[in-house]
């Protein structure tokens, strides 16, 4: 008997990802279906969105979403995060964009492999090190160097925009008990994480699987945040601070939010993560194929879908 309702779309039916808007924020609207779009109501009218151009839906505060847009972005191999004002904060999120488990298995290997996870980390450090080389550092070096770099970027802003600055201290049971300089450090570097956070479990990757942080559900959302801190949220603390603001927390919420309105934060985020964990083969799009093997322990894989009991009958 067919199952009934309308048949998913085939694989290669669908859009390729390069070719889709990769993230597509949405705020204060209700969205639902209409064929094969998604419609998006507001008081200003109603916006159709072809769901096959969409790769990330972000559902921003006031979104309410009916369980037929959720299906058809399932359909076309899509994905929706629930995200704070302009993505600033992680909420939850669907089914991954990636169809394939070939990003997570390259995290999983490499986190699990002494060598590899130190190229990987040693490669984290690098980025913040243009044109320097640091393959023979070991990480007690790489981990001082990083922090002369971050104390020297905080010394400069504090010159810059002349705010007092002694040290990074914070309580993350008490915001309240912070100077107001690392209050908004902290709300900022929040902003930021939710952004990393929601690109990661958008193209398939493990939150919890670190290379230079471990141990806690989020590792890796502060491995990649570490590589944006110094350009993006850093910054923004000291300039939210330096214009005397009424409400410190919200205000550097919504100076982060306009940082990154462009979105182009999203794309570099992608690249990068795709670069350090699919090395050194990591240009492309986000594999689609979703061909299911079964692995064997000789180190290659075998066609699933069929019986391997050479014709002996098994119960299943």
């Amino acid at each position: 008997m067919p199952i009934p309702g309308v048949p998913p779309a085939e694989l290669p039916d669908l859009t390729r990802a390069e070719d889709r808007i990769s993230f597509l924020y949405l705020e204060r609207a209700v969205i639902h279906r209409d064929s094969n779009a998604l419609t998006a109501t507001d008081d200003r009218g109603v916006v159709h969105i072809p769901a096959a151009s969409v790769g990330v839906l972000l559902l921003g505060p006031g979104t309410s979403i009916t369980h037929q847009a959720v299906a058809l972005l399932a359909d076309h191999g899509a994905t929706a995060v629930w995200v704070g004002e302009r993505g600033v904060r992680y909420y939850a999120h669907g089914r991954s964009l990636a169809t394939s488990s070939r990003l997570l298995v390259a995290q999983a290997a490499a986190v699990s492999h002494r060598d590899r996870r130190l190229a990987v980390a040693r490669a984290m450090y690098a980025m913040r090190f243009p044109g320097e080389d640091t393959t023979g550092l070991t990480m007690q070096q790489l981990r001082g160097k990083e922090g002369a770099r971050v104390r020297r970027t905080y010394r400069e802003h504090a010159t810059r925009t002349g705010i007092a600055w002694n040290q990074r201290q914070y309580d993350r049971q008490d915001f309240s008990s912070g100077d107001p300089i690392n209050q908004a450090l902290s709300a900022a570097h929040a902003c930021l994480y939710g952004i990393v956070h929601t690109v990661i479990v958008a193209i398939g990757a493990a939150p919890g699987l670190g290379f230079v942080h471990t141990g806690h559900e989020r590792a890796f959302v502060y491995d990649i945040a570490d590589l944006y801190k110094a350009e993006i949220t850093i910054p923004v603390a000291f300039d939210v601070v330096a214009s005397n603001p009424t409400d410190i927390a919200s205000d550097t919420r919504r100076a982060v939010r306009d940082r990154v309105h462009n979105g182009a934060i999203l794309t570099r985020c992608v690249r990068d993560i795709r670069a350090l964990l699919l090395q050194p083969q990591s240009t492309g799009e986000l594999d689609e194929t979703d061909e299911l093997a079964l692995w064997d322990d000789h180190g290659f894989e075998v066609a699933a879908g069929r019986n391997y009991a050479d014709g002996e009958e098994i119960d299943f």
